[in-house]
């Protein structure tokens, strides 16, 4: 799941990004009301922090903004303002919950998490669970079987192996992997989709003499139709 941190605070954003990328998020940051209106305008998330005091727009005319056009993302505000009357705002905009700074990331990551449950009780329980063969994967707890044996693997991990069973008989290339799970600036090392498609195979292949996971060459990859 992808996520955006709208955050003047350079310290409070990188803090944040680390922590929800250790999670297994992808994150992506703004430092701005303007860059962040047209990341969240123009790209799908799961969730947006927004801060509401931001240079060239503020978050209650983010939000706002994107409510009038018909943007429901989950929408969690932060702020060092504190009293009713600025949390009454935030949520009258269209916020869906407040916190304010200081904050533990432990709470910041439970208000995330509450909201991303939330937005699921919408869908069924069959878009909740990827099932693809005989492999399955519960969006909400984060769990991986293969028939009825549980996989273990890293958030990290869990979000390549997500995003290869939303695209089950698809290639996608690893471009497309570091998009949707780092984030849309990445500049590190591309070869780190193999370490993480290998730590895959291994776990959800290898143990059980399958191969759900095929190398399309010069391409990238493919998550068996049929769950291999």
């Amino acid at each position: 799941m992808r996520i955006l941190i709208v955050e003047d605070e350079d310290d409070i954003a990188l803090a944040v990004k680390r922590g929800l990328e250790a999670d297994g998020f992808a994150v992506d940051t703004a430092d701005n009301g303007v860059d962040g209106l047209w990341l969240a305008q123009n790209n799908p998330y799961a969730a947006i922090v927004l801060d509401i005091m931001l240079p060239g727009m503020n978050g209650y005319k983010v939000c706002a903004t994107l409510r009038q056009e018909q943007n429901w993302t989950p929408i969690l505000m932060l702020t060092a303002k504190d009293g009713s009357l600025d949390e009454a705002e935030g949520l009258d905009t269209g916020a869906d919950d407040y916190l304010t700074k200081p904050f533990s990331y432990v709470v910041l990551l439970a208000r995330i998490r509450a909201l991303l449950r939330r937005s699921d009780r919408t869908l069924s329980q069959q878009t909740a669970e990827l099932a693809v063969g005989d492999v399955r994967f519960d969006q909400r707890t984060r769990q991986v079987c293969r028939g009825e044996t549980e996989v273990e693997l890293s958030p990290r991990a869990l979000a390549v192996l997500e995003y290869l069973m939303l695209r089950a008989g698809e290639v996608v290339t690893k471009r497309d992997i570091l998009e949707n799970v780092w984030d849309h600036a990445f500049e590190g090392d591309p070869n780190i989709v193999e370490v993480y498609i290998s730590r895959i195979r291994q776990a959800l292949d290898a143990a059980f003499d399958r191969k759900a996971i095929e190398t399309v060459r010069g391409a990238g990859y493919r998550f068996a139709s049929d769950g291999g």
